[in-house]
């Protein structure tokens, strides 16, 4: 038995906090193989497709296996009856678009025997995915500071249209089948468990909605984005290729190295859940990049050009959380993130410049965050007409010694969130370069800046601080990006 167990270690790379439960998933598995032989577990299903799953409303639902005994494989549901063609030991069916279910449904499978799936469930399904702070937990975790009235939370969480799927950690060599999950009913006992962020958000989305929602919990705290990118899509990427050559290099900047693997996480905790049906994803990662500030804008467009191809559900919204103000994260991480979302159709920027923390990368103000996410998710999801961004400049121009600036996605008006109406952040400079404080004020959808120490001004930017001090909102309270212009 432990000659097994270490072949499969071979493959992996395992943490401690996963290992007890891979080790019982194969040493479960290979008690059976040894004890039934060849008649046991001959035909098989995705963990994805398990009691109390959600399934994708009004879109085509693959469904996956494998199977050594038979020709063919039958999956019966809600009405439907399709047949996959068993080819070199994997099945496939595709399920018709179906509508929201609230009452839970079982799905069969039929082969040599029969699979039966419990209390199935059809509305929304959002990937969550991204590092630390996507994984972070609701309830505790010390060290880390507890999320801000967890208590109060867990306690009034009985929703049991939410259901969540949590992905173990892994780091995998070579793409896996399956990454052995398991299904979640939201309820004050069970909520504790789930990613902060992703309850948050699943919460909004489901009163916003009132459909199910499904959440897919893949995270992994102190991860760069490159670990979550296909091999395939680094290398034929001309500027990312010469991370695969020198792999450790690059990333030993950031954090030390921990035997992870190139493409790892994709592996281990993406590449399983490939090709299930999703709405869309939800990402806030960043901080592993931070060394990388100026490539990560062509890394993160890069990965969600892989997901999308490899989910094979057209440009889904991809909504991305700007990494919170800390003393360790640099501006130009955040001027990244905002430029993607400038450039990348369909994706979204959640600004956090109100909810971080100069002293810890782990802020516990999770709420907003995640009810953020529900709002540009309702924009770009399901056609929404509420405002899901804060102010974004869209142009700009000098008079004189002044710059002017024109905004979008304003609202009712520009408003500052705080400091008795004085706009704050923003500096502006001369042809020397050197940034001077300016004086901000609103005209419309405009914001005028002016210095007496700049008489020509050639550009400007907002928030440009690892810790910024800023307060530029839209009338609907949503917060400005950082960002920076040059004429």
């Amino acid at each position: 038995m432990n000659s097994i167990i270490s072949l499969l270690l071979k493959k992996h790379i395992v943490f401690p906090d996963q290992f007890n439960y891979l080790k019982k998933q194969w040493l479960f598995t290979a008690f059976l193989v040894f004890a039934f032989g060849s008649s046991f577990a001959q035909t098989t299903v995705n963990s994805l497709f398990s009691d109390h799953m959600v399934l994708q409303q009004n879109t085509k639902i693959p469904v996956w296996g494998t199977s050594s005994s038979s020709n063919s494989v039958k999956v019966k549901f809600n009405g439907q009856e399709m047949t996959a063609k068993v080819t070199n030991g994997k099945w496939m069916a595709t399920l018709q678009p179906m509508p929201v279910a609230k009452n839970g449904l079982t799905m069969e499978i039929l082969a040599d025997d029969t699979i039966r799936i419990h209390d199935i469930l059809i509305g929304e399904v959002w990937l969550c995915s991204g590092q630390s702070n996507m994984e972070r937990q609701l309830g505790p975790r010390p060290p880390q500071r507890p999320i801000e009235n967890w208590e109060n939370e867990r306690d009034k969480a009985n929703y049991p249209l939410i259901r969540e799927f949590y992905v173990p950690r892994l780091y995998a060599k070579s793409p896996q089948k399956d990454a052995f999950g398991k299904w979640r009913v939201c309820s004050p006992t069970t909520v504790v468990d789930f990613s902060g962020v992703g309850y948050f958000f699943a919460e909004k989305l489901y009163k916003q909605l009132n459909v199910p929602i499904g959440i897919l919990f893949s995270a992994f705290g102190g991860t760069p984005a490159e670990d979550w990118t296909s091999r395939a899509a680094l290398e034929n990427n001309p500027e990312l290729n010469k991370i695969v050559k020198n792999y450790v290099e690059t990333m030993k900047a950031d954090y030390k190295p921990r035997g992870q693997c190139l493409s790892g996480l994709y592996n281990g905790m993406i590449y399983p859940l490939l090709p299930f049906a999703i709405k869309g994803v939800a990402w806030y990662q960043g901080e592993s990049n931070n060394s990388r500030a100026a490539q990560y804008q062509s890394v993160l467009s890069n990965m969600i050009k892989n997901w999308r191809q490899d989910f094979k559900q057209g440009d889904f919204p991809f909504l991305i959380v700007q990494i919170a103000p800390n003393k360790n994260m640099k501006p130009e991480l955040r001027e990244a993130q905002r430029l993607v979302v400038e450039e990348v159709p369909n994706t979204a920027l959640i600004v956090t410049t109100d909810c971080g923390d100069a002293d810890d990368i782990h802020p516990t103000n999770k709420r907003p965050v995640g009810e953020r996410l529900a709002l540009a998710a309702n924009a770009l999801g399901y056609h929404g007409k509420n405002e899901y961004r804060g102010p974004v400049c869209k142009s700009h121009e000098v008079k004189g010694n002044k710059l002017y600036l024109y905004f979008e996605h304003i609202g009712a008006g520009l408003v500052a969130g705080r400091n008795k109406g004085q706009l704050q952040g923003f500096e502006i400079a001369g042809a020397d370069g050197n940034y001077r404080l300016a004086e901000a004020v609103v005209q419309g959808s405009a914001i005028v800046l002016s210095s007496p120490h700049v008489q020509e001004p050639k550009s400007a930017r907002y928030g440009w601080d690892n810790v910024p001090d800023v307060n530029l909102y839209n009338s609907e309270g949503l917060p400005a990006s950082p960002f920076i212009i040059r004429n």
